[in-house]
């Protein structure tokens, strides 16, 4: 087994810690966003959350908790946008846990001071320095393939689309932490049997609706990134316009309580091995394993989609003598120099 990467921790002990870590952060993030709030930070026209890789998935769900809630708002992958970004109304919050990400540091330069946000896990870093507003995590310990940070950025994010135009807070944060504890203990024993099918697999699809779109996303970049299984991201009504009719050899994880059922069924009755994390009551059956997560929040069930990800990319690389802390690219473009 390899060391992890200097700055990080292991993924074991990421997850070993994730709860007490997940707990510690939510009681200080309510806190500082709820004070910013107060201050008419979080105020006017909807955000653009602007990010990349694991920060643009943590940003999916909070968009949905703005649009639900009548704001206009938006999730923009940094790289994918034509620089100077147009004027715009819109702050940008940049999203990025070293805060050194390129290219959303990039497209927060190119916006005028005022509009300029940031959700960072280290603070100071470049991002945190050039935004104007910063929400900092607090500098939590993190794994590579990152575990509590990202966990920890919806956590955020979901709580200033919840403040956003003199919102609310959800009451129900506090709880979450235990929702972990449960579900990690309910995880425990079903492990291997959850984690079994992708060992004959070619390839993953992970597929979420709405708001669990980002646990798809978050999904699929976890298995490239850890055991290198190829997998694909789509929402559920992008995967049942043609998408899924390459399915044979590839696992299929569905995140969702309301058509993902029926394609659960439709998927397992061809024989096609799926994971299905839901609310709602579902048996499992041949070819189909559900994972029952309760009922809370968009935010906060992205966090739980999250648990279960990280658990069975955990096994199947145990499974399959993959060494979660090695990765087999470095890409020195991707991250601006070291922290200020």
């Amino acid at each position: 087994m390899s060391t992890p990467k200097e700055g990080h921790i292991s993924f074991a002990s990421a997850r070993a810690g994730q709860a007490a870590a997940l707990r510690a952060a939510i009681e200080r993030l309510s806190g500082e966003v709820a004070a910013r709030a107060a201050g008419e930070w979080f105020h006017g026209a909807g955000p653009v959350f602007v990010a990349i890789g694991a920060s643009h998935a943590a940003a999916c769900a909070p968009t949905w908790t703005l649009r639900t809630r009548g704001v206009h708002a938006w999730r923009l992958s940094a790289g994918d946008h034509p620089l100077p970004f147009p004027r715009s109304v819109h702050p940008l919050v940049a999203v990025s846990q070293s805060g050194r990400s390129s290219e959303t540091l990039a497209v927060l330069e190119s916006v005028e001071p005022w509009l300029r946000y940031s959700v960072t896990n280290v603070a100071p870093s470049p991002i945190s320095e050039l935004a104007g507003r910063g929400v900092s995590l607090g500098g939590i310990p993190d794994s590579y393939a990152s575990t509590i940070g990202y966990t920890a950025t919806v956590a955020a994010l979901g709580m200033i689309a919840e403040a956003w135009n003199r919102g609310a807070i959800d009451p129900s944060w506090a709880a979450l932490a235990g929702h972990v504890d449960e579900l990690e203990s309910a995880l425990a024993p079903r492990a291997d049997d959850l984690a079994a099918p992708f060992a004959a697999a070619r390839a993953g699809d992970f597929v979420g609706g709405g708001p669990a779109a980002g646990s798809a996303e978050a999904g699929a970049l976890l298995f490239r990134e850890t055991v290198r299984l190829p997998g694909a991201a789509m929402s559920t009504r992008q995967y049942l316009h043609g998408a899924m009719e390459s399915a044979g050899n590839t696992v299929h994880m569905l995140f969702g309580d309301e058509r993902e059922i029926a394609l659960a069924h439709t998927l397992a009755s061809a024989d096609h091995p799926v994971i299905l994390v839901t609310s709602a009551e579902v048996a499992d059956g041949p070819a189909l394993q559900v994972v029952r997560v309760p009922e809370v929040p968009p935010s906060q069930r992205a966090i739980l989609d999250a648990i279960v990800l990280q658990t069975l990319v955990a096994r199947t690389a145990e499974h399959s003598g993959v060494d979660i802390e090695e990765f087999v690219f470095d890409n020195a473009d991707t991250k601006v120099g070291a922290a200020l």
